[in-house]
C-alpha cells in the first residue's frame, strides 16, 4: 500500500483547490436533511452487490489520494454509453403487499400516471435492477430501468424529457428547466450513477473523514484506482465508502458502501459495461407510442392533463403531487446537531408524534407503528426508533424528529440533550 500513500488523510489543508467545489457543500443542512419519510430519503442512496468488480489488481502509477479527487474533480466526460447493475439492502422491514399498496399509491398521487419520474425511481430503494445509461452532453441523456419483459426510460432530449412505462403503456412528459448562467442544473432526485454517488459523497470530505487510495482494480474491463474514505467519528452508521475511479478518465465507475454494523454492502454501485464514445443519436429519439397516455407534467408547455395520444382528452388528470419544497412546510425550527459524519436533523412536526404507548392509547395502529420501530425512553419522554442500515430516525411522542446516518445511541443522546 505504500505506493498509494494510505496512511495520509485528507482535511481542510490537504485537499488541492480544484476540489474546493467539492468540499464547499459539505456542511449545507440540506446534505443531513432527513424528511420524516425515511424510507424516501434512502432511496437516494443506490446500491449494487460487490462481485461486479472485474478479478484483477492492475499496476498503475503511484497517485495521491489528493491527486485522485482532483483527477475526479478534472473530469469532464461528456459522451458515454453503458450499464449499471443495481442493487439495494437498507434492511427495511418486509411489508408484502401494504409496501407495494403504498408505492402504488404514491404513483396515482403524483399526477396518476405510472411514468411519473418521482414515484417511479423510487422503486431503485430496494431489489435489483440494470440500468442502461446514455449521455451526449448536457442537453442529452437518457436512463433505462430492465424488469423482466419490460422497461422504464427517461429521456431528455433538448427542451423535452419524457418518460415511459412500457409495462403500463404511459408517458409522462415535462420541459427541462433552463438553466441560467452561472446556475448549477438541478439535482437528479434520485442518483443513479457512480459518479452521481461519488459527488455525494466527496461533499463529506473534511477534517472528520480519512480519504486514502487503496490499490487497484478492474471494473468493467477498465483499470481503476480506489478511493476510499472513512469517518473518523463514532456513533455514523457509515463503515466506509470505496470508489473505484477510471484511471485514464477520472470517471467513478463502481461505489460501494458498506454500514459499521457489517454484513453486505447497503450501496454498491458499478458499471458492468461501459464506453466513452459519442452515442447514436437515435438513442435520444422518442415518440409515444400509439395508444399511450400521455400525462403533461406541469414544468411543460401543455396542461396539467392526460390524454391519449391519438389526440382525444381524457378526464382531467388530478393535481401533481406537492413538489420537494413543500416537504418542509409545517416542520418548525429546523437545525442541524453535531458534525460531519455524525451530524443530526432536529426538527418540530406540530404534530403529536407517532403513538408509542400502549394499545389503547393508539389503538391496532400504536401496535402495527412500534412493530415496526424500537420503543425508547429518556429525559425527552418516550419515542420511537425507525431503523434501517443507513438511515435512522427517532420520532418523540410530542412531535419532535432526530434524524440522521447515525446508530440509535447516538438519536437517544441527541434528544436528551436537547431537554
Amino acid at each position: 500500500m505504500a505506493p498509494y500513500e494510505s496512511d495520509r488523510t485528507a482535511g481542510a489543508e490537504g485537499l488541492p483547490d480544484e476540489a474546493d467545489d467539492v468540499r464547499a457543500g459539505r456542511r449545507k443542512a440540506a446534505r443531513y436533511v432527513v424528511p420524516v419519510a425515511v424510507v424516501g430519503v434512502a432511496a437516494a442512496t443506490i446500491g449494487l452487490v460487490p462481485a461486479l468488480a472485474d478479478s484483477g489488481d492492475p499496476s498503475l502509477p503511484k497517485i495521491t489520494a489528493e491527486q485522485l479527487i482532483e483527477k475526479i474533480a478534472k473530469s469532464d466526460v461528456q459522451q458515454l454509453s453503458g450499464t449499471v447493475k443495481v442493487s439495494t439492502d437498507l434492511g427495511l422491514p418486509s411489508l408484502g403487499g401494504l409496501e407495494s399498496g403504498m408505492l402504488s399509491g404514491v404513483t396515482k398521487g403524483s399526477g396518476g400516471s405510472s411514468a411519473d419520474p418521482q414515484s417511479k425511481l423510487m422503486e431503485l430503494a430496494s431489489g435489483t435492477h440494470t440500468v442502461r445509461v446514455a449521455a451526449d452532453g448536457p442537453d442529452k441523456a437518457k436512463v433505462s430501468v430492465l424488469e423482466n419483459a419490460a422497461e422504464y426510460s427517461i429521456i431528455h432530449n433538448g427542451n423535452d424529457v419524457w418518460a415511459y412505462d412500457s409495462k403500463s403503456n404511459e408517458v409522462y412528459h415535462s420541459t427541462a428547466p433552463a438553466a441560467e448562467k452561472g446556475q448549477e442544473k438541478a439535482p437528479k432526485d434520485v442518483p443513479t450513477t457512480p459518479k452521481q454517488l461519488a459527488d455525494e459523497a466527496l461533499k463529506s470530505v473534511d477534517d472528520t473523514t480519512s480519504v486514502t487510495v487503496d490499490g487497484t482494480a478492474q471494473v468493467a474491463g477498465r483499470d481503476a484506482y480506489k478511493l476510499l474514505i472513512k469517518p473518523k467519528q463514532s456513533g455514523s452508521t457509515v463503515g466506509a465508502i470505496t470508489v473505484a475511479v477510471d484511471a485514464k478518465t477520472g470517471v467513478p465507475l463502481k461505489f460501494t458502501l458498506v454500514p459499521t454494523s457489517g454484513g453486505a454492502a447497503v450501496v454498491d454501485a458499478g458499471f458492468t459495461q461501459v464506453a466513452f464514445a459519442k452515442p447514436a443519436a437515435s438513442t435520444f429519439d422518442f415518440t409515444p407510442p400509439k395508444g399511450a397516455k400521455v400525462t403533461e407534467g406541469k414544468d411543460s408547455k401543455g396542461s396539467k392533463d392526460s390524454k391519449d395520444f391519438k389526440g382525444s382528452k381524457d378526464s382531467k388528470a388530478p393535481e401533481s403531487a406537492p413538489s420537494r419544497g413543500d416537504l418542509g412546510k409545517g416542520l418548525d425550527g429546523l437545525k442541524t446537531v453535531g458534525k460531519g459524519w455524525s451530524t443530526i436533523a432536529e426538527f418540530d412536526t406540530g404534530g403529536q408524534g407517532m403513538p408509542s404507548g400502549s394499545s389503547s392509547q393508539g389503538g391496532n395502529v400504536s401496535g402495527f407503528l412500534n412493530s415496526l420501530g424500537d420503543h425508547v425512553k429518556g429525559k425527552f419522554g418516550s419515542g420511537t426508533v425507525f431503523s434501517t442500515r443507513l438511515v435512522n430516525a427517532l420520532i418523540t411522542d410530542d412531535g419532535k424528529v432526530y434524524a440522521g446516518a447515525v446508530t440509535k445511541d447516538a438519536l437517544v443522546k441527541a434528544a436528551n440533550a436537547a431537554h
